[in-house]
């Protein structure tokens, strides 16, 4: 079952916390005798969980590789496991669409967190067509994402203040891998010439990318996923591509890879060509086994793709 009502999914939530939530509490043991039970949202909360808790938590996260965060239902499976945890760690920033709702109204039986309130807020950024909210996507500057890992330390620190120890020694070493990644990105990003620095995929996902590594980002359908492209909007980045001669645009692993193949068209048809330059990492990271199972390999992944395809080596295109 799928609830498709923000409207609905929300009573449902009131009245499954009413009614199991204080009992799911009063049959756990204590902390001190288990692990912690979390549940997570996107997959890179979860990899960050996971790397900062260590041995002493138990993460389930709701949404898999190439599952759009933006368009997400949850079902009655993840009912239970958000009724039955001790933290949920989300977004935020109206990333998780309804699901925000959800996490404010269970707030008074089960504690949430949101990630990106680790982040100045003077660093978000606020896309018009968001009509005064700010863009989600806050992984991408790999800086931001390190605000949100010492976010995810304090919070549980503040819930198991007994693991302080072990939580802070984690996220020292995540940080450090986070901070040399950083500039790696940065490096890899120097290394193409500034005038084809442009990133064009299916969604402005991109902004803070391109802010923190010198990028211009263009994307078809805006920030969320939920509308679909129109033909003006093909027609109009198709000029542009063609105009500024950029050598490679991007499909992405939670977006339907149709409206890059449409552009591609629209570009080819001005008489330039354009090339598929891989497929990125947006909302969603990649399958067990690959290098983007993690966050740090997604990001490599990312940068390492639009490198090598902006300066004219395609290596492979994603089908």
């Amino acid at each position: 079952m799928r609830f498709s009502s923000r409207i609905f999914l929300v009573l449902i939530l009131s009245i499954l916390v009413s009614s199991c939530g204080k009992k799911a509490d009063n049959n756990r043991p204590p902390l001190a005798d288990r692990k912690i039970n979390i549940v997570t949202t996107t997959g890179m909360i979860t990899d960050a969980v996971r790397q900062i808790g260590g041995e002493r938590v138990d993460v389930k996260g709701l949404m898999g590789p190439g599952i759009d965060p933006h368009l997400y239902k949850a079902s009655e499976g993840d009912v239970s496991k958000m009724l039955n945890a001790d933290v949920i760690f989300y977004n935020g920033l109206h990333l998780e669409g309804a699901l925000t709702d959800v996490f404010e109204k269970m707030q008074t039986r089960v504690k949430t967190s949101a990630v990106a309130d680790g982040i100045d807020p003077a660093r978000l950024l606020t896309p018009a067509e968001f009509e005064g909210a700010h863009d989600p996507h806050v992984w991408f500057d790999v800086s931001m994402w390190i605000n949100a890992a010492e976010r995810i330390r304090e919070q549980l620190i503040a819930l198991d203040p007994q693991s302080a120890d072990l939580y802070r020694g984690n996220a020292a070493v995540y940080i450090d891998q986070l901070r040399q990644l950083h500039e790696y990105v940065i490096i890899q990003a120097e290394s193409i010439p500034e005038n084809l620095r442009v990133v064009v995929t299916a969604h402005d996902a991109f902004n803070y990318f391109g802010r923190a590594y010198g990028f211009e980002v263009r994307g078809l359908q805006g920030i969320s996923t939920v509308s679909e492209a129109g033909t003006a909007d093909v027609q109009n980045l198709a000029d542009f591509i063609a105009s500024r001669s950029i050598p490679a645009i991007f499909v992405e692993s939670s977006v339907p890879r149709r409206a890059v193949e449409a552009l591609q068209a629209a570009v080819r048809s001005r008489g330039f060509n354009v090339e598929i330059g891989g497929e990125l990492y947006s909302d969603a990271m990649g399958t067990p086994g690959t290098e983007a199972e993690n966050y740090l390999g997604m990001v490599k992944h990312n940068i390492d793709t639009i490198t090598n395809a902006l300066k004219g080596n395609v290596v492979t295109h994603s089908k």
